[in-house]
C-alpha cells in the first residue's frame, strides 16, 4: 500500500509581517476639506475687506491709551479673582455648616448675587451715591457717628467695579468650591479628627488639597470669563480697554476698526491665560486615568508633547 505524503503545513505567520491597513475615513476627510476651505475663504474675505481699515487697527494696536486699558482690565481681573475665590471659599465653608444662621446667610449671599445680572450689579455700585449720598460708621438707630464718607469719594469707578465683579464671583466661586469639598470622601475627614487633627487643620490639609482637583479646572474657565466680563465695566466708565475703545470710537467713528483691537487683546490674553490652566489642571489631576489626555491644542501651547504619561506608562 503506497504511503501518500502529508503536505507540509505553512508556518504561521509572524506579527512583524502582518501589515497593518488603516481604515480610511474619506467622509470625515472630506469634511475637513470643507471646514478648511470654508475658513480660508473667510479669512481672505476680512482680509480684503476695505471696511476692516487695517492701517487703522494697526495704528491703535499698541497705543498708548491700549495698554492703560489693558493695565486697568489685568489688575480689575487679578483682584476681582481674588476677592471671589476668598470670600467664595468662606461662603461655601458656611453653606457646609451646621449652624443655621451662617447656612442662612450664605445661601442669601449666593441667591442675591447670582440671580440677578451682573451688569445690574455694576451700574448699582457705580451710582450707590444715588441711594446713599454719605457712608457712615456709627451707632445703628441712634444720631451718634464716628466717621463719615462722601459716596463718590469712597467708591470712584474703578472701586465700584472691582465690588461688583468680586462679589458676583464670590457667588459662583462659592459653588464650585463647595462641590469640590463635597467630592472628597467623608471617611478622610472622619480619620483626620479620629487621629486629633482640628476641623480647620483637616480642611487645610486633608480636604482642600484633594478638592482642588475639582476646583481648578472651572475655576480658570471662570478666570477667562472674568477677564472678558472685565469689558462690561465700561458701561459706568472705569477705563479698563473697553472704556478706553469706546472713547475713541466715539470721537473718530471707526468702530469696527477698534472693536478688532479689542478683540484681538482679548484673544491673546485668553490665549496666555489658558496655558497656566493647562499647568494646574495636569499638576492636581495627577493620579487620575485622564490626566494623559490632552488636547493637541494644549499640547501645542504648553510645548510639552509626549511628556505626559500614557497610562500604560503610569501603571509600568
Amino acid at each position: 500500500m503506497p504511503v501518500t505524503e502529508r503536505p507540509a503545513e505553512a508556518a504561521p505567520a509572524r506579527p512583524d509581517d502582518l501589515v497593518a491597513v488603516p481604515v480610511r475615513r474619506w467622509g470625515q476627510w472630506t469634511a475637513a476639506a470643507v471646514a478648511l476651505l470654508g475658513l480660508v475663504g473667510l479669512i481672505g474675505s476680512l482680509a480684503k475687506n476695505p471696511n476692516l481699515k487695517w492701517d487703522v487697527v494697526g495704528h491703535y494696536l499698541f497705543a498708548d491709551l491700549i495698554f492703560d486699558g489693558l493695565f486697568t482690565t489685568l489688575w480689575l481681573t487679578a483682584a476681582a479673582m481674588a476677592v471671589g475665590l476668598g470670600l467664595g471659599t468662606l461662603v461655601a465653608v458656611m453653606r457646609l455648616s451646621a449652624n443655621p444662621v451662617l447656612y442662612g446667610l450664605s445661601t442669601g449671599f449666593v441667591w442675591l448675587f447670582r440671580g440677578t445680572p451682573l451688569l445690574v450689579q455694576i451700574l448699582f455700585w457705580g451710582y450707590a451715591a444715588a441711594l446713599y449720598k454719605h457712608l457712615m460708621i456709627g451707632i445703628p438707630f441712634t444720631t451718634v457717628t464716628f466717621v463719615e464718607f462722601d459716596t463718590n469719594d469712597l467708591l470712584p469707578a474703578s472701586v465700584a467695579a472691582l465690588l461688583a465683579l468680586g462679589l458676583n464671583e464670590a457667588a459662583y466661586a462659592s459653588e464650585i468650591v463647595r462641590a469640590g469639598i463635597q467630592s472628597v470622601d467623608p471617611g478622610q475627614t472622619e480619620a483626620a479628627h479620629s487621629l486629633g487633627m482640628k476641623p480647620a487643620l483637616t480642611m487645610r490639609r486633608i480636604v482642600l488639597p484633594q478638592a482642588m482637583r475639582v476646583i481648578i479646572p472651572p475655576m480658570g474657565n471662570e478666570t477667562i470669563n472674568m477677564l472678558k466680563t472685565t469689558a462690561y465695566v465700561s458701561v459706568i466708565a472705569a477705563h479698563d480697554l473697553m472704556s478706553n475703545i469706546q472713547d475713541v470710537y466715539n470721537q473718530n467713528y471707526r468702530i469696527i476698526p477698534l472693536l478688532v483691537v479689542a478683540a484681538l487683546w482679548y484673544l491673546a490674553l485668553v490665549t496666555v491665560l489658558s496655558v497656566p490652566q493647562a499647568w494646574l489642571e495636569r499638576h492636581y489631576g495627577r493620579g487620575t486615568a485622564r490626566a494623559g489626555h490632552v488636547s493637541p491644542l494644549r499640547r501645542m501651547l504648553t510645548g510639552l508633547p509626549g511628556l505626559l504619561p500614557t497610562t500604560r506608562e503610569r501603571k509600568g
